[in-house]
C-alpha cells in the first residue's frame, strides 16, 4: 500500500533530516497510521454489525466482486508481463526455485515464511462450504482462481525484475508495480473483495462452531438460522461478537501488517499440515487404500508443508504466537466440556434405573400419585433417568400421568406435524409412564407451552388407541419402552377438543369483584386478550376397548389439573482423589463453561409457575 511506502521513506528521512523537518515527518507519519488503524476497525465493526440479517441478503454482490478483484488482479499482472519481462514465464519452472534454496541456503529458507502470503488469503474466498459446492470451488479454482494468481505474481516478478534497484527504502509490494493511476481503484476492489473473503471466515466459523456443539465439544450456543433453503447460512451472535472483539484487539495491539502476516501464515500452514495428516486417515480409513499409499501422500506433501512450516515458526516471536495462543484456549475449552459432557452422560447411563426397581421401591416408600402430567425433560431415549430416581427417592410422589420428554434436533428445514412424534409406554400400563421424543428441524419454531402440551396429549391419545390394540394381542403388562411409534396430531375419533369462551370466564370473575370502583376503571380502557383454552373429551364409541378408555379418560383429566414441567439441572463435582488438574477442570472450568452456556428450546420455552428444577450432584 502507498501509507507503508510513504512510512518507510518517512522513517529514513527520520534519521538523517534537520530537527524542524523530523517533527513535520513525525507528525505525517502518526497521522498516516492514525488514519489506517481506525479505518479498519470502521470496517471491522460495520462487517460484524450486520451479521444477523444474514449473507443472503447481500450474497449476490460476493460473485460480481471476487470475479472483478481476479480479473483485475490478472490484467494488471499481464500488463507487467508484456510491458516489463515476457520472458518471466521461466519462472514456472520448479528448477529455479530449487536452486534459490540451494544458493541462498538460510536466507531463501527464512523467505519462505513470506511466499507463504502468496497463497494465504486466497482460501478465504471458499472457506464456507455451506454457500458452495465442492464441485464448484475445484471448478473455481483451477479454472478461474490459481490462473489469476499465477499471472498476478508473475506480473511483480517481472516488474521487480527491472526495477529492483530502485528505491531501496521502499517496501515491495502488490501495490508497487499497478500502474499509478489506478492504484485507488484497485484499493477500493481490494477492500470489498478483503470483506468478502472476511465474511466466508465468519460464516465459515460459525458452521465450524455449530458442527462442535452438535458433537458436544463445544458449549452450547444459540444458533440462528438465516435461510430457509441454505442450511450454511446461520448466525451466531456469541461467536460474532466474541470474533469482533478478537479482530479489534489484534489490528489496534499490533498496528502493522507484517506481524499479521506472520500470524496468518502460520496459522494457514497449521492447517494445511494437520489436513495432510488427516487425509492419511482418510485414505486408509474411508477410502480402503493401501497404507503405503497414505505415507507416500504424507511423505510428498507433509515434507513441503513441513518446510513452510518451520520458516513460519522462525517468526513465532513477530506475531505468529497470536494462533498458537488461540488454538491452545479454545482447544482447552473444546477439551473440557467434551470430557465433562462424556463423563455426564455416562454417569446418566451407568444409573438409570429399570421400571423393576419402580415396582419394587413402590410398596416400601408408599409413592403416592397426584393429579396432573409431569413432564420430564431427560436427554435419554431410553430407560429412566437417574434425575428421576433422585427426584422419587427423596420425594416419593409423582404425577399420574408421567411423560420422559426429549427433545431432538434433526438436520432438515422442517419436521412434518405427522412425523414429529415418537411415543412408547415406559412399564406396565397401570403406571401411565410413557416415553415421547420430539423432532424438530433446524427452521422449526418451538410452539408456546398451550399449543406443545395440547399437541403432546393429542400424540399420546393417538398412540394408546393405536399402540395399545396391537399390544394387547401379546398381554405383556411388563411392557418396555423400545417399542415405539411415529404419531402424528389426534384425530376426531380418538379425542376430541372444544375451546372454552374465555370472555364468559373473565365476566364470571367480573361479577364476583364487581363492587369495586377500581375495576370499571381499568376495564373499560384495557382489552384483555382472548386466551384459548381447550378442553378435551372422549368420544362415545363401542369400538374402543373399556381399558383403552379408562387410560384415554385418565390422560384427560391429567390434561385438565395441569401439567408440570421438571428439569434436572445436574452440577458435576470430581471425585476425592482425582489429581488437581481434574478438579480444577471439572470443578472449575466445565462449572463455569455449563453456567453460562445457553440451555435447551424446552427450558427457555418452560413458564416460570409450571416449571420445577431438581438438583442433582455427579460425583465422576
Amino acid at each position: 500500500m502507498e501509507y507503508s511506502l510513504m512510512a518507510r521513506s518517512h522513517q529514513k528521512n527520520l534519521l538523517f533530516g534537520s530537527r524542524k523537518e523530523k517533527k513535520r515527518l513525525k507528525r505525517e507519519l502518526s497521522c498516516e497510521v492514525d488514519v489506517e488503524v481506525p479505518a479498519a476497525c470502521i470496517i471491522l465493526i460495520g462487517l460484524f454489525a450486520l451479521q444477523h440479517y444474514g449473507t443472503h441478503r447481500v450474497g449476490f454482490l460476493f460473485a460480481p466482486i471476487v470475479i472483478t478483484w481476479l480479473f483485475c488482479i490478472s490484467a494488471i499482472g499481464v500488463y507487467n508481463i508484456f510491458h516489463w519481462n515476457p520472458h518471466v514465464y521461466k519462472a514456472l519452472s520448479p528448477y529455479y526455485a530449487f536452486q534459490f534454496l540451494r544458493n541462498s541456503q538460510k536466507g531463501g529458507w527464512m523467505a519462505l515464511g513470506g511466499i507463504l502470503l502468496c497463497i494465504t488469503g486466497s482460501e478465504a474466498m471458499f472457506a464456507d462450504l455451506g454457500h458452495f459446492s465442492q464441485l464448484s470451488i475445484k471448478i473455481a479454482f483451477t479454472s478461474v482462481v490459481y490462473p489469476s494468481l499465477v499471472l498476478a505474481y508473475m506480473g511483480q516478478a517481472a516488474y521487480l525484475s527491472r526495477n529492483h534497484e530502485v528505491r531501496q527504502e521502499y517496501h515491495f509490494g502488490f501495490y508497487v508495480s499497478v500502474p499509478e493511476k489506478l492504484r485507488w481503484p484497485v484499493l477500493v476492489i481490494a477492500i470489498l473483495a478483503a470483506v468478502v473473503g472476511s465474511q466466508a471466515i465468519i460464516t465459515g466459523t460459525f458452521s465450524i462452531i455449530k458442527q462442535c456443539s452438535a458433537l458436544s465439544c463445544f458449549p452450547r450456543v444459540k444458533v440462528v438460522h438465516t435461510s430457509s433453503k441454505i442450511h450454511g447460512q446461520i448466525y451466531i451472535p456469541e461467536i460474532n461478537w466474541l470474533l469482533m472483539l478478537l479482530c479489534l484487539a489484534v489490528t489496534i495491539g499490533f498496528r502493522d501488517t507484517r506481524r499479521l502476516g506472520n500470524a496468518s501464515g502460520l496459522a494457514v500452514i497449521t492447517v494445511m499440515l494437520v489436513t495432510t495428516c488427516l487425509m492419511s486417515l482418510v485414505i486408509v480409513l474411508c477410502w480402503h487404500q493401501n497404507v503405503l499409499l497414505a505415507l507416500g501422500f504424507v511423505f510428498v506433501f507433509g515434507t513441503i508443508e513441513a518446510l513452510f512450516f518451520s520458516a513460519s515458526l522462525v517468526k513465532f516471536l513477530e506475531g505468529a504466537w497470536v494462533p498458537i495462543a488461540l488454538a491452545f484456549v479454545f482447544m482447552t475449552i473444546m477439551y473440557v466440556w467434551h470430557y465433562g459432557t462424556l463423563k455426564k452422560y455416562e454417569f446418566d447411563v451407568q444409573n438409570k434405573v429399570s421400571i423393576n426397581w419402580l415396582v419394587g421401591i413402590g410398596p416400601s416408600i408408599g409413592i403416592v400419585r397426584v393429579r396432573g402430567v409431569g413432564l420430564i425433560h431427560t436427554e435419554l431415549v431410553s430407560g429412566i433417568p437417574a434425575i428421576f430416581s433422585h427426584f422419587v427417592t427423596n420425594l416419593p410422589a409423582f404425577h399420574q400421568v408421567v411423560v420422559f420428554l426429549c427433545i431432538k434436533h434433526v438436520p432438515v428445514p422442517h419436521v412434518r406435524p405427522e412425523e414429529r412424534f415418537l411415543v412408547g409406554r415406559v412399564g406396565p400400563r397401570d403406571f401411565r409412564l410413557y416415553r415421547c421424543i420430539v423432532r424438530y428441524g433446524y427452521r422449526d419454531v418451538h410452539k408456546d407451552d398451550i399449543e406443545f402440551e395440547n399437541d403432546l396429549i393429542c400424540s399420546l391419545a393417538e398412540f394408546i388407541k393405536t399402540g395399545s390394540t396391537a399390544s394387547n394381542s401379546t398381554n405383556d403388562e411388563t411392557e418396555s419402552d423400545d417399542k415405539m411409534a411415529v404419531v402424528g396430531t389426534c384425530s376426531g375419533h380418538t379425542m376430541m377438543m372444544k375451546e372454552d369462551n374465555s370472555d364468559n370466564a373473565v365476566n364470571n370473575n367480573a361479577d364476583d369483584l364487581a363492587g369495586t370502583s377500581e375495576l370499571k376503571e381499568i376495564k373499560s380502557p384495557v382489552i384483555q386478550p382472548k386466551k384459548k383454552r381447550v378442553r378435551f373429551f372422549v368420544p362415545e364409541s363401542p369400538k374402543i376397548d373399556t381399558g383403552i378408555m379408562e387410560e384415554l379418560e385418565e390422560i384427560m383429566e391429567a390434561r385438565e389439573a395441569g401439567v408440570a414441567y421438571i428439569i434436572g439441572q445436574s452440577h458435576m463435582r470430581a471425585k476425592a482423589g482425582s489429581s488437581v488438574l481434574k478438579k480444577f477442570g471439572i470443578n472449575v472450568v466445565y462449572e463455569f463453561l455449563r453456567r453460562n452456556s445457553r440451555s435447551s428450546s424446552l427450558v427457555l420455552s418452560v413458564p416460570h409457575q409450571s416449571s420445577l428444577e431438581v438438583g442433582m450432584m455427579y460425583q465422576i
